[in-house]
């Protein structure tokens, strides 16, 4: 029995196909456990994502409502200081008549003061007038 150098050939190619198949198999076994893994995580990816997508809509409805209701405070608080503005105005004008009043007051008693003393008794000389005039008209004199 005399084997030809084909059939050697194509012996060794055949270990060397069994050699790689028996080194391939645990590899193969190695990337499925690898991808069974990669599935799981991808399945609690997608459901965190979707717990995540709900809590968001949650959120943004809630976000929607409050800006609503923050909308509806504004427009409420804009028209009351619409009716406060006239109150407010008021009162600066009547801080600005006081103010006033008070400037008039300051220089009439300021004139009154240098009146009497400057002029030598201009109140002692109105006072004499008046008492002369009551005199003459009891017939006093």
């Amino acid at each position: 029995m005399v084997i030809s150098y084909g059939a050697i050939a194509g012996l060794i190619a055949a270990i060397a196909f069994l050699v790689l198949v028996l080194f391939m198999i645990p590899m193969l076994v190695h990337t499925s456990k690898a991808l069974k893994e990669v599935n799981q995580t991808m399945q609690t990816t997608n459901k965190s994502i979707q717990e995540l997508s709900t809590d968001v809509d949650g959120l943004m409805k809630q976000s929607s409502d409050l800006l609503d209701k923050t909308n509806d405070l504004l427009a409420d608080v804009n028209s009351k200081m619409k009716t406060i503005d006239p109150v407010v105005k008021a009162a600066a004008d009547l801080g600005e008549s006081v103010s006033e009043i008070n400037a008039s007051s300051k220089k009439m008693a300021k004139r009154f003061n240098n009146a009497r003393i400057g002029r030598g008794g201009v109140i002692s000389s109105v006072l004499t007038a008046m008492l002369a005039r009551r005199k003459r008209r009891r017939g006093e004199e």
